[in-house]
């Protein structure tokens, strides 16, 4: 055999060769000896009960029985060619039959032995058969490392006709795991492992496959679920550090006239306790000298804008100007006419750059930019253009980070030399853990609090038969000078889903609230941008009493005088795309009302989601409600790139493991960056070969 290392080909482990080797590489991936140990049961079965031919009976639960195999023969011939044998012990017999891969089957079996037969037991005409059993002998069975629980591995067909099924791919595990070394297997630092109460890393490895019991198994799945989490947590730590220190970071050594006159005389509000801690740690870092990369998350509403405004007063305190980027015109336009009233009462100059600012307008701007004459930029994608030159960019705000990407950043920080400070917002609420692994390269800043007098939006739910009063209520709200969202789910009519569609709604509604009475405004994702924009203009400015619209207002429209959302067939939507709509309406000073229209009948998961809605209005509880229900995979509603996948660790069921492990992770980078401590040396050698294809060593050494 050959050294036993992770990267040891299959083809080299007893009884695998190069047809089965090929077979493995090919349905599921196993290529290697590390492939094969981290290919874990996806359940386990109690297999403590063992019963005789003559006792047990036929049902839906898989079971095991104990007797002598004998009468081995194939029968009949072509696509009714099958392979059998009877299983007899002094209480009676049951027969074993074989369908599909009777030449590897019949290899492996011995007349006159005693086995031990696993699968579900039926019984036809009177006679006891079980097909495809999982066989083991009796010695076998004895000395396995399985007492009780036993391991159920993923296979396919075609496997399983070459003879690795589980049970065959439960003794290849069993092989590695006897003939392999212990030295050199526990990297992870024992001051970490042991006051955990974990086992050492080659016992984990063998509870994960062959548990002796729950507990054990709960500790060892711990333990080998801590290393893959940790592993990436190292990664995202030695990132963060190397943005900090090779970037090099603009010092803003004072917060000046600027940010004390705003919030001496024209704060709008009393800052939440929330508010003043975030801003306390974009302080920190702009102070420290090394580069800030910060991510700022809070919920609808939760005054991230004002956070953002006073941390580019800092900028501006100390010479430098400052930049807020939004993913959409409107948005962006909202930001700017926000800010202006107080830009100018500081003495700020500040502009607006979209892509429907014209030639003219453009060329004074980026002049302004260039020559310093301008302090505060506000944009689009358009700020990220090669023309657009800034004097001495000190601060860059990017609101809506999901819109964003790193190479949008990269550019950002392209702005300076030293390169700019980075703050990236999103209201999308996002548990802590997730967050920490979706955006592991960011610091994360999290406002968890609203600002006092905000009044919650009151969410129901309501059914079809409850139509009419719903409109009738839509009225009353119009007839006192409000506005009001309509959103559906689909554009156009579906074959496949029983759902109103939004143009069916749209010509619904305009017969409900006819002309000249009422306005409407209708906006969806296949509309051109030209159109979409004129039409939402329309309903900011209040030329328009109801916006019917699918999700492409989810963020980006801020209308103070709206107090109503209706969404339409709200089973259809995640429990965070419900919350993002929910708060486009609260926004101004009246009670606000978001309404859930669905059918009589909704799924279990629909149900909780409808009522979570309607129970809180905390974004944060309800992510971790989402992710519950979703999984990670799914909560950002299009899939990151680079998401993290595990095979043991789960970022809905692990928070407690990922908050420690980035705790440690960042505490491990700043006590032994090079890891040349002696406790850190098997670390050093694991996470080399973990991060070669993730970032350079160099980041790190």
């Amino acid at each position: 055999m050959a050294s036993l290392t992770p990267d040891t080909s299959m083809t080299y482990l007893k009884g695998v060769g190069p047809q089965r080797a090929q077979a493995l590489a090919a349905e599921l991936g196993i290529r290697t000896y590390g492939d094969l140990l981290q290919h874990y049961p996806f359940r386990y079965i109690d297999r403590s009960v063992i019963y005789g031919p003559g006792e047990a009976l036929p049902g839906p639960a898989e079971i095991q029985i104990r007797g002598v195999l004998n009468q081995i023969q194939t029968q009949g011939g072509g696509a009714k060619k099958r392979l059998t044998a009877q299983l007899v012990s002094p209480g009676g017999s049951i027969e074993l039959v074989w369908f599909k891969g009777l030449r590897w089957v019949e290899k492996s079996l011995l007349a006159g032995s005693e086995y031990v037969a696993f699968g579900r037991l039926t019984e036809f005409s009177g006679r006891k058969s079980m097909a495809h059993p999982e066989l083991e002998t009796w010695a076998s069975f004895e000395q396995s490392l399985s007492h009780g629980l036993f391991p159920v591995y993923s296979t396919t067909e075609k496997l399983s006709s070459m003879g690795l099924h589980s049970r065959g791919l439960s003794k290849l595990v069993q092989s590695l795991l006897a003939d392999l070394p212990a030295a050199g297997q526990d990297w992870l630092p024992e001051g970490i492992w042991r006051p955990a109460g974990w086992p050492p890393h080659l016992d984990a490895l063998r509870e994960m496959h062959f548990p002796q019991s729950a507990t054990r198994l709960a500790a060892a799945r711990e333990r080998l679920a801590f290393e893959e989490i940790f592993l990436d947590q190292l990664v995202f730590a030695y990132k963060r550090r190397s943005h900090a220190t090779q970037l090099g970071g603009l010092v803003f050594q004072a917060v000046g006239s600027y940010f004390h006159h705003f919030y001496a005389q024209h704060l709008p509000f009393e800052l939440t306790g929330a508010q003043k801690r975030v801003l306390k740690e974009i302080r920190k870092d702009t102070a420290s000298g090394l580069h800030m990369n910060r991510l700022v998350q809070g919920d609808v509403g939760s005054g991230k804008t004002m956070v953002a405004f006073m941390a580019l007063l800092i900028a501006m305190d100390n010479g430098y100007q400052g930049c807020l980027m939004a993913p959409t015109e409107i948005l962006a336009q909202q930001h700017y006419q926000g800010l202006l009233g107080y830009a100018e009462s500081l003495g700020i100059r500040i502009g607006l750059l979209t892509g429907s600012v014209k030639t003219a307008a453009r060329k004074v701007l980026l002049n302004d930019l260039a020559t310093g004459q301008m302090h505060l930029l506000v944009g689009t994608h358009a700020v990220l253009e090669d023309p657009v030159v800034f004097h001495r960019l000190g601060m860059a705000i990017v609101d809506e980070q999901h819109r964003f990407g790193v190479a949008q950043r990269a550019k950002l920080r392209a702005k300076n030399d030293p390169a700019p400070h980075i703050l990236v917002m999103t209201a999308t609420p996002i548990p802590r853990t997730l967050a920490m692994s979706l955006y592991g390269d960011l610091d994360l800043s999290v406002i968890d609090e609203l600002p006092p007098g905000r009044q919650p939006v009151q969410t129901v739910h309501r059914t079809d038969h409850n139509r009419l009063k719903v409109w009738g209520f839509l009225g009353d709200q119009i007839a006192l000078g409000r506005q009001v969202y309509i959103v559906y789910p689909l554009i156009e009519e579906s074959q496949k889903m029983d759902y109103k569609d939004l143009m069916d709604g749209y010509e619904s509604i305009c017969r409900d609230f006819p002309r000249p009475q009422y306005e409407i405004s209708i906006v969806h994702g296949r509309m051109k941008s030209a159109d979409k924009e004129w039409e939402m203009g329309r309903f900011v400015r209040g030329e328009t009493h109801i916006m019917v619209a699918t999700t492409v207002i989810e963020v980006g429209v801020n209308v103070p005088n709206a107090s109503v959302m209706v969404i339409e067939n709200a089973e259809r939507f995640g429990l965070s795309q419900l919350h993002q709509l929910r708060g486009r309406v609260g926004r101004g000073a009246d009670q606000s009302y978001c309404i859930l229209m669905t059918g009589d009948a909704l799924s279990e998961d629909s149900q909780v989601r409808v009522e979570t809605m309607c129970r809180t209005n905390d974004g944060f509880e309800i992510a971790d409600v989402d992710l519950q229900l979703r999984g990670p995979g799914d909560v950002m509603g299009t899939r990151q790139s680079g998401m993290l996948e595990y095979k043991v660790a789960n970022l809905g069921q692990d928070q407690k493991l990922i908050e420690w492990a980035r705790e440690k992770a960042q505490d491990l980078v700043q006590r032994d960056p090079s890891m040349h401590a002696p406790e850190h040396s098997g670390l050093r050698m694991r996470f080399t070969d973990y991060a070669r294809n993730k970032m350079a060593w160099g980041h790190i050494a």
